[in-house]
């Protein structure tokens, strides 16, 4: 991927994107990993830049974090799904060309 993100960081990014408030477990349900690896996922997206972390404000739980997805991280984020998705439809086209003998 031209950005150098991972399926995993991507994920991760679409989730944030939806739900900044998504806990590091919640994102650990959502993405099938392990908290070890969200970490390490959250670690690598802060140090590239595509997302910031503040405390809430008023949160009872002063470790209780937002991730926002910077406008690099947005920029990013969107150039990676546009690379997917034509990647894609090379692939269909030519299993189309494929299954009509139109090699």
């Amino acid at each position: 991927m031209n950005s150098h993100l991972k399926e995993s960081q991507l994920k991760a990014l679409q989730l944030l994107e939806s739900n900044p408030q998504l806990s590091q477990r919640d994102l650990s349900k959502n993405l099938g990993v392990s908290l070890g690896k969200v970490n390490y996922i959250i670690k690598a997206l802060l140090e590239k830049g595509y997302i910031k972390a503040s405390n809430f404000k008023n949160s009872k739980n002063k470790w209780a974090y937002m991730y926002i997805l910077t406008p690099h991280g947005i920029e990013t984020k969107a150039n990676v799904a546009r690379q997917f998705l034509s990647r894609k439809m090379k692939e269909y086209e030519e299993l189309k060309r494929y299954v009509s003998g139109n090699e």
